[in-house]
């Protein structure tokens, strides 16, 4: 698996070609969540006066997303916004503030990142959240925001998201203890008990 990401900590990142020249910064990281995927990056300029660009940039010209920058081949990646904002249900705005729910109907929390992984997978395996009453309590100790692994499969309803009952059972108080998190969630849903 590749290093995982806050969604929140892509924000400002240069967007560069594989040339070196920096044609852009991200502003905003724009998802797809029923996929689990991101489908681009609004786009502002660079330097401190430059404003927003009409032109975003869609997962499907990203050479590689990392912790300094995010790669393109050349500034002709750049597109027009339907190409990465197919759907209004796919930004970031309707998935950070939902409520988290188990599937089996118990609220965990309030979502306020988007975890991706880095690479060139561009896929969703979690959320940052403010752990509710029921996370708190069934894990013994006082936890207040925490990383959940989402599933393979999501439901978004309005302004929830349904996650499986057992990834409560995965959750991890930092980013580095998540990635070891997934990889056991996701081994447990192929048979193998937390």
């Amino acid at each position: 698996m590749n290093e995982l990401m806050a969604a929140r900590s892509l924000t400002t990142l240069p967007v560069v070609t594989l040339g070196g020249d920096a044609v852009a910064q991200v502003k905003h990281t724009v998802f797809d969540i029923a996929a689990g995927r991101v489908t681009g990056f609004t786009l502002s300029g660079r330097g401190l006066l430059s404003g927003p660009l009409k032109q975003r940039l869609p997962w499907t010209a990203v050479h590689s997303l990392g912790h300094d920058a995010v790669m393109i081949v050349d500034a002709g990646a750049l597109a027009d916004t339907s190409v990465v904002v197919a759907r209004r249900e796919a930004h970031e705005g309707r998935v950070v503030h939902a409520k988290v729910l188990t599937d089996e109907g118990a609220e965990v929390g309030t979502v306020l990142d988007v975890v991706v992984e880095g690479g060139t997978s561009g896929r969703v395996v979690g959320f940052r959240i403010a752990a509710g009453k029921a996370l708190v309590q069934g894990s013994g100790r006082h936890r207040h925001r925490v990383y959940v692994p989402r599933g393979e499969t999501l439901v978004v309803t309005g302004r929830g998201l349904v996650i499986p009952a057992d990834a409560i059972h995965y959750v991890a108080d930092d980013l580095p203890a998540f990635a070891a998190r997934v990889g056991a969630f996701r081994e447990g849903r192929k048979g193998t008990p937390p």
